[in-house]
């Protein structure tokens, strides 16, 4: 196992239990180090004992000026972002210590294949936070349904995704 590798997964050791809150933690903070995300102001957080994507609103994210309104590229981005690591953490979640490296290779292959995203409302608010959740957890693949809300926790936009690994 890489360095890369241990350092994403809370150094686990093959055989071993894994600790699903230190994999999480893990995984947030290889997400936060994101050169892309830091530019951008996203970050990814454990609440409650899942993980949550958050942004605050920034002048350079808005997409209509007329209206003001958050950048649908943006909505996109936050919502994939947050079903990808969210399924990393589900796949975490079922392994077993003799499945570990398998479930290690699947993390770090994980891939967005495919995803739909509903504009429910304009992005309007001081700050938006998305979520996720399982749809299916195949042996190739998964399918995640995310939502993101403002800071009146008003959906604004919807998506479900595949995801390959």
């Amino acid at each position: 196992m890489s360095n890369a590798e241990k350092s994403w997964t809370g150094n686990i050791h093959l055989g071993a239990k894994v600790d699903i809150d230190v994999v999480l933690r893990q995984l947030v903070h290889a997400f936060n180090s994101s050169p892309f995300f830091q530019h951008n102001g996203m970050s990814m957080r454990v609440v409650d004992g899942q993980i949550e994507a958050y942004i605050e609103m920034q002048p350079y994210m808005v997409g209509n000026v007329a209206f003001q309104i958050l950048h649908g590229g943006v909505a996109a981005t936050i919502l994939d972002s947050v079903g990808g690591i969210v399924a990393m953490g589900e796949l975490y979640k079922k392994t077993e210590p003799e499945t570990l490296p398998d479930t290690i290779k699947k993390v770090t292959r994980l891939a967005t294949v495919d995803m739909r995203v509903d504009y429910l409302a304009p992005g309007r608010g001081k700050y938006f936070i998305a979520r996720a959740e399982t749809l299916r957890l195949g042996r190739k693949g998964c399918t995640m349904r995310m939502t993101m809300v403002n800071d009146e926790d008003k959906p604004i936009a919807t998506a479900i995704a595949s995801y390959a690994y």
